[in-house]
């Protein structure tokens, strides 16, 4: 697992690990592509990262966080770490706020701590001290580690905060969601084998863990952007299938003039509308997946099969909506008596 901007002479990763969190940006209005730009410029040496197609999308440059802390472990080993964490964050369709913090580490570090200026040459790389049991550290990121070890978590909680104080935005969204996070850890894959999604887990607290499997020399960033894709998704369909179930469907449509019709048409049609306008037309998997890790997608649609899902959601939004447009018709064209 590699990175950009790192010299050669550092060893290749053996783990690579992040978290990300999800939300809908809470403005009435999405972002343009220009406002988008300019809610997302950390740096000033730096720009955002604009695109057009096939969808409105803006990514920030990442920033980096020192750390030197004890890496978390499941079987309790205490590993000590020192490096860079790098974090970023995205704005799809000017709609959905994503911030990410990921890091990768080599199998070996040194005895003692160097300059910081080793470390910030190497961006987003940290260094164990001695020998990794990068096994033990995988299954210790994804299961939360103990209070004072390693959260990447809170540096992307951190820069989720900061983006949300921005003027830009006037804390009004136009539907009512819930942030959520996922955790992923990626471990080299055996020789000559391709990447594979070893488990995808939704825990509680809208808490989602990913193990993979990546070829040796995969980019770390590629990794990261491959689950933030799984990340958006994934709330995708988390926010959709709440909205639904917020609603009371009922059996039947009501006759035109009833009570009960009058009542539930508007909350139907006021709950739904939302999406439509600002969440079916997001849904676009591996749109900005690396090549090489776009097959992983392909074990998410067998099972548990987020796009057969998500289009059962939207047509029954669809149906729903047609189903209470009839009685209106049906009021318009009815003499009165």
């Amino acid at each position: 697992m590699a990175g950009p901007g790192v010299e050669e002479s550092a060893p290749s990763a053996v783990l690579a690990c992040g978290e990300i969190r999800t939300c809908l940006l809470p403005t009435r209005q999405a972002l343009d592509i220009r406002a988008a730009a300019q809610f997302l410029g950390l740096r000033a040496d730096e720009r955002v990262l604009l695109s057009e197609r096939p969808n409105l999308y803006a990514r920030s440059p990442d920033t980096l966080t020192g750390v030197d802390c004890p890496l978390p472990s499941a079987n309790g080993a205490r590993v000590r770490a020192v490096g860079t964490v790098a974090a970023r964050a995205a704005l799809t369709e000017g709609r959905v706020l994503q911030t990410s913090a990921y890091f990768r580490l080599p199998a070996t570090g040194p005895d003692q701590r160097r300059p910081w200026g080793h470390y910030l040459v190497r961006p987003g790389v940290l260094e164990p001290f001695g020998k990794l049991p990068h096994e033990a550290v995988a299954q210790g990121v994804l299961d939360g580690g103990r209070p004072g070890d390693l959260d990447v978590g809170l540096i992307a909680d951190g820069l989720l905060t900061r983006l949300l104080r921005h003027p830009l935005l006037d804390h009004c969204p136009p539907l009512r969601s819930r942030p959520t996070r996922l955790r992923w850890a990626a471990l080299p894959a055996h020789p000559g084998d391709g990447p594979t999604l070893e488990r995808f887990t939704l825990a509680e607290d809208e808490l989602r863990t990913v193990r993979l499997r990546v070829p040796e020399g995969t980019d770390s960033a590629e990794i990261a952007g491959l689950c933030d894709d799984l990340a958006l998704h994934d709330w995708l369909l988390t926010t959709v299938v709440r909205m639904l179930d917020g609603i009371a469907l009922g059996s039947g449509a009501p006759p035109a003039r009833t009570r009960s019709g009058a009542e539930d048409r508007p909350a139907v049609l006021t709950t739904l509308r939302p999406a439509v306008d600002h969440l079916l037309h997001l849904w676009m998997p591996r749109a900005r997946v690396a090549a090489a890790l776009a097959p992983l997608w392909e074990a998410l649609e067998e099972r548990p099969g987020f796009t057969r899902q998500w289009r059962t959601l939207v047509q029954r939004i669809r149906d729903q909506l047609a189903l209470h447009a009839v009685p209106a018709l049906y009021r318009e064209v009815e003499p009165a008596p």
